[in-house]
This record gives C-alpha cells, structure tokens and sequence, in this order.
C-alpha cells in the first residue's frame, strides 16, 4: 500500500525538529546520476551556505490559519512558517508550498517548522506553507480536480495562493513561488505547476511519481482519454517546452532513491526524465541511494531546500 507521509512524520522520522541534529549530506553521499538540459553527469551539484549554531539561529514564527475555499466547499487549512525578522522587516519574502503524502489525515499539513528551520539555519529567507491535501471523508484526492466541491488542484493553486498573498507580505509573483512534495505530493506538485506553468518557478518532487494512483500506487483509470492525459505528466511533456520558454526560467527537479519501495515510481521516474531529455525541456533528474523513507529524505533535504530557495527571488 502507498505509504503516507505527512509533513509532520516525514520531519519527525527524518529529525527535522526539535534537538535531533540535522545533516548535511557529502560529497560522497550526494553522488548520483543527474540530468540536466539533456546531459547527463555523476558530479554532485552542490551550494555551500553559511549555517548558524543550533543556539544562536533565530526561529521561524508558526501560524496555523484556515479560509473558506470554494474549490472544496469548505474550511481550508494550512500552516505558515513565517522566517525569523519577518516581523519587523517589512520585507517581502518568495515562498515554497510544500504538499505532503497521501493517502493521510487532514492535519498531515502541519509540520513545516523543520523545512522552515533549516532555511533560517542556512541563512535561506523565505516563507514556507503547508498546504491541506486530504480531510474526513477524502484521504486520498491525489491533489486532483475531482469536480465541484472536490478540486484539489485548484484549491492549492488558485484558493490558497491568492489568500497566502493577500495576507502575508509574499512576492506575489511566478519568481518568487515554489513547489514541492513528497510521494504523492510530488505528482501533486508536478500536475499542479504543469497545469499552471504561470504560477511556479521552482517545481520539486521527492520521491514521487507521475501517473495519478490508487491509494496501492497503481495507476487509476478516469475514464478517458482526455482525463487520463489531464492527470499524467508524462502526457503534457510535449507542450512543456513551448509553456516553459514562455517565462524564462523554471526549475523543475525530481529525486528518488535506488531502493524506494515503489519500483514502479523508481521507473515512472527513469521514463520522464528520457521523455523531457528528448524533448530537450531543462530539468535535473537524481537517483541517490536510499528509499522511500524519512532517513532518506533527511540526508538530503538541506541540498533540495536550499536548491529550491536559491532559484526564487529573494526578500525585498
């Protein structure tokens, strides 16, 4: 069964909060097969960052807040880890939506204090949201437009990123927004930049896939053509240059461990890095050793974080 992962065990499982020491992962660690613009390389693509002590490093302020969504018919909820200074800065911030694993509980949102400490420890500013992607009764939207009162895809995009913005000192623009999931809400993260090219600069899946799946992770059948295409990124490659080049820069990475579990997501991983690197659309693809675990994603949250950050604009 496709395991679930929200945030605040996959933080917890990988010591992202509290007094568990957070990792850095080296050069031998962080070796694997990446692809970029069509060229494949085994050279670590590494940043170095200036990191403060655990005693010194200023906190992020957590929020929890909920707003009416009319893509759900409902109460929307989402936590914010505001960066430290944020308070009295007046500045504007970019901001990374972190979407988590399915199938899940409704408060498998929260727990976005550890990615957020981690940006403040590396000197990173940026404000990062959990974004709801389940609640009783529907565990496992896989982040899809179902119809009206279930449009989960809209509801990330459009419901919560226009309230984020009018509510929050962002830069409420395509450059300064990112993406990002693990297992299922990385094909959340996917579909949803993919179907909104305007919206997101920075697209990251960790360890997900790209075919939307039962909650076993078998492919599920919509009932079209038209429907099963809507849902795959596989099938939008083919206009993803064309909507890509349309805004200059994207960042689009997907990383998976050689163990993961779910060797059908290893393959599903494998097959669009080839269909984007014959289509010659930019992204970086990574096999790293590891699985579909919170160790794994532990070793190399730092790398992925600070990656995604780093391609935003920063505060203003």
């Amino acid at each position: 069964m496709r395991i679930a992962v929200p945030l605040v065990a996959a933080l917890a499982a990988a010591g992202c909060g509290g007094s568990v020491p957070f990792h850095h992962s080296s050069a031998s660690q962080a070796k694997r097969t990446t692809t970029t613009s069509g060229v494949s390389s085994s050279t670590p693509v590494l940043t170095t960052h200036t990191t403060s002590s655990a005693g010194t490093a200023a906190r992020p302020e957590i929020v929890n807040g909920s707003f009416y969504s009319p893509a759900v018919k409902g109460t929307l909820h989402y936590e914010i880890a505001l960066p430290p200074g944020y308070a009295t800065s007046g500045k504007r911030y970019s901001v990374l939506y972190v979407l988590h694993g399915l199938p899940s509980s409704a408060e498998a949102y929260k727990g976005v204090a550890g990615y957020a400490g981690r940006l403040a420890a590396t000197n990173d500013p940026a404000i990062v949201v959990g974004a709801q992607g389940a609640r009783p009764g529907d565990t496992d939207p896989e982040w899809h437009n179902w119809g009206p009162g279930r449009d989960w895809d809209t509801a990330t995009q459009h419901d919560l990123v226009s309230y984020i913005d009018h509510h929050y000192r962002t830069i409420a623009k395509r450059s300064g927004r990112g993406i990002i999931g693990i297992s299922a809400g990385g094909y959340g993260a996917t579909l949803i930049a993919i179907h909104h090219p305007a919206t997101y600069q920075v697209i990251e899946s960790w360890s997900g896939y790209f075919v939307i799946t039962d909650p076993d992770g078998r492919p599920l059948d919509l009932g079209s053509v038209e429907a099963n295409a809507d849902a795959s990124a596989h099938a939008n490659v083919p206009k993803l240059k064309r909507e890509f080049a349309r805004y200059g820069k994207t960042f689009f990475g997907f990383y998976i461990g050689t163990d993961d579990a779910y060797t059908d997501f290893i393959a599903d991983n494998k097959r669009l890095d080839r269909e984007l690197t014959a289509a010659g659309i930019p992204h970086v693809f990574a096999l790293y050793p590891g699985a579909h675990t919170g160790s794994f994603w532990r070793t190399h949250q730092d790398q992925w974080l600070d990656g995604a950050v780093d391609r935003l604009d920063p505060p203003t």
